[in-house]
């Protein structure tokens, strides 16, 4: 059977793309549509159907642009209720594409409307399962999204209907299939995720700890429910995008596509509520960058970053890219729901610097100049990473204050004297470096490449112990 997915690493998403005998069909599309028409253009085929297995939070579908530019129909399973025209299939149902049979089973959990596509060869034999986020290599959906836009459920009676889907629905069927994710590691609708972007339903059947055969209902939610993170806040921003539509990416990026001159810039900036997002790579920014500017490097986790630090959607953004990068970071925005981008930097940061305008740095150390500074300094590390990064090893003593609540922790930082602040690598670091110094807080140091190089020194380690109660 012919299944392309089409993984895109910095969200983690798996899109893909079925083809038969002239007719084609895409699963869960990204924001920029263009790729996939050009696909189905080498295989001389017409997209048919876009799939949508639900109304997605961590980014925005393609699938209405998709459907504008080739009047393919959209397909979401039972239940949903999108404001604009779609198919919504019943239980069940079949829809043809070739000769391929692409079938409709409702997996109702990670949300209401979650649907499962059980594809079907020319033969009639069953190939595999495209599970949207019910689903996933090593671990299922998180049923508390959900909620976040309906008040009449909660996570654990969504966790209950995700039960039910996987005993009923999905572990019935053969061990030879292969699952077909909508995520992989790294993305925030699972927890526990493996870097494994397929594999067969047998094989899940037997390492994936929520498809137990011995697990009880009351199980089942107690565990999938463990250990959640609190969402991003983009993400029900996002399924509003997808249930009420969204402006067409053309149009996102033909307003976007506005070269500033410093002086415009900087005009923009004071007479806009923008942010000027700064997203070339971190050892750029801490060598020079516009003052108040906040950093997001567009080679590490943007996206993702993006939507859980700024938040709002419609925020404007101006933007200080990387030469001929900009229609890229655009294009990257728009996946997350930020369509505001009211223009760049003509040429860059060094057509600020160049003009003569005041520009701020930060200061960095590396993991040995901090081994010499730590027998005096102990107290005043501050550790930016996850919480499960932390807790597995951390420079004794360090502050925890997680970049993505880092606004929580303003209060804990030093006032005047001067404190160091470290992630895994240097990326994370270098953000809140970047946050902490828009809030006025300049008394800092970057640690250069992490804890990965503080490891490397004789700095003093330890792990969480849980306390003990007598």
């Amino acid at each position: 059977m012919k299944i392309e997915q089409i993984y895109t690493g910095c969200l983690a998403h798996a899109a893909y793309y079925i083809e038969n005998n002239g007719e084609a069909a895409i699963i869960d599309p990204l924001r920029e549509v263009q790729p996939y028409i050009e696909k189905a253009k080498k295989d001389n085929a017409k997209i048919k159907y876009i799939f949508e297995t639900h109304f997605h939070a961590d980014f925005v579908s393609g699938h209405l642009d998709l459907k504008e530019k080739t009047g393919a129909n959209i397909v979401f399973g039972p239940t949903a209720k999108p404001n604009y025209e779609a198919i919504i299939a019943t239980d069940n149902q079949t829809f043809k594409v070739g000769d391929y049979k692409i079938k409709v089973l409702h997996t109702p959990g990670h949300t209401m409307e979650s649907t499962t596509y059980l594809l079907i060869d020319e033969n009639d034999k069953e190939h595999g399962i495209v599970t949207g986020d019910t689903l996933f290599i090593g671990d299922v959906g998180r049923p508390d999204l959900a909620q976040k836009v309906s008040e009449d459920l909660t996570q654990e009676k969504l966790a209950g209907y995700l039960y039910d889907s996987l005993r009923n629905k999905i572990m019935p069927l053969s061990d030879h299939l292969i699952v077909y994710p909508n995520h992989g590691a790294g993305s925030a609708c699972g927890k526990n995720m493996s870097k494994e972007t397929t594999d067969t339903l047998g094989n899940q059947k037997k390492v994936n700890y929520a498809l137990r055969a011995d697990m009880t209902k009351e199980e089942f939610i107690e565990e999938v429910l463990d250990g959640l993170s609190d969402p991003p806040g983009y993400f029900p921003q996002n399924v509003m995008m997808n249930i009420k539509g969204y402006e067409s990416f053309d149009k996102v990026k033909s307003k976007s596509d506005n070269p500033l001159s410093p002086q415009e810039f900087e005009s923009a900036a004071n007479e806009t509520e923008a942010i000027v997002l700064d997203v070339r790579h971190q050892s750029e920014f801490i060598k020079g960058h516009i003052p108040r500017s906040i950093f997001i490097g567009i080679d590490g986790g943007f996206a993702p970053w993006v939507g859980a630090l700024i938040v709002d959607v419609s925020q404007p953004i101006l933007l200080v890219a990387p030469e001929g990068r900009e229609e890229e970071v655009v294009t990257r925005l728009s996946r997350v729901g930020f369509d505001n981008v009211i223009g760049y930097l003509d040429g860059s940061f060094q057509s600020w610097k160049n003009s003569g305008k005041d520009y701020d740095t930060i200061t960095s150390i590396s993991a040995e100049e901090l081994e010499q500074r730590y027998p005096n300094n102990k107290d005043l590390i501050f550790d930016v990473r996850k919480d499960g990064e932390f807790t597995a090893e951390h420079v004794l003593n360090a502050h925890h204050t997680p970049l993505d609540t880092l606004n929580s922790y303003l209060k804990d930082f030093p006032d005047k004297e001067t404190f160091f602040v470290h992630c895994a690598g240097g990326y994370r670091s270098v953000i809140a470096a970047s946050i902490l110094k828009s809030r006025g807080i300049h008394n800092l140091i970057d640690v250069a490449g992490g804890f990965g190089a503080i490891k490397k020194t004789t700095i003093p380690r330890t792990n969480y112990v849980c306390p003990t109660t007598l």
